[in-house]
């Protein structure tokens, strides 16, 4: 849901002022309320992900880290925090370079995001973070898509932007790019 206000440049602060109790998310300046308590088999697909992720960075003593929503990616260019106009909390992050990690999330792109659809939102998925996501050199965006049985995975080019998708459904065995030798079994996720 798009705030109506569309004439005032919403940045940091005023996400930060926003009341605790409600979820939003900042995109080009305009203020997103993110939707209603996730399905179930959305959570269970973010968790099963989360889990599948972080048992390979561990068994590989991996110097990456994997984070489930809601965690802050704040996606900036060379401005100062206060004036970040890209707030958004994504399903799951993985980010590689510990040095974009603060105690307020993560500041600059993620090497991989993956966001699960909502029955709420999907334009938010499928156009304005895919466009955003690229924008931010996004290296790999994955959307699954529970009600529909399909995932898309975007992945950049030699010219930093997105490939056309690849497509899979929910059964599907996936190679995550950002790792040499990570495929995720669908069919075997616990869904």
């Amino acid at each position: 849901m798009e705030n109506t206000a569309k004439s005032k440049v919403y940045t940091y602060t005023d996400y930060m002022n926003y009341p605790e109790n409600e979820r939003i998310e900042l995109i080009d300046s305009h203020i997103y309320a993110m939707s209603p308590a996730p399905s179930r088999i959305h959570q269970e697909t973010i968790s099963a992900l989360v889990i599948e992720i972080g048992n390979y960075i561990k068994s590989n003593k991996g110097g990456c880290k994997v984070y489930p929503a809601p965690f802050d990616v704040f996606l900036v260019d060379d401005e100062n925090l206060d004036n970040c106009r890209n707030i958004v909390q994504p399903d799951v992050s993985v980010i590689c370079d510990k040095n974009k990690l603060t105690d307020k999330g993560c500041t600059g792109a993620p090497d991989l995001i993956i966001e699960v659809v909502s029955p709420y939102n999907p334009s938010n998925d499928y156009v304005r973070k895919l466009s955003l996501y690229e924008k931010y050199k996004v290296k790999e965006y994955w959307i699954v898509n529970p009600m529909n049985n399909t995932i898309l995975v975007y992945r950049l080019d030699e010219k930093m932007q997105y490939t056309a998708p690849e497509t899979y459904t929910l059964k599907a065995k996936i190679k995550v790019g950002i790792y040499e030798n990570l495929e995720i079994d669908f069919s075997k996720l616990e869904l």
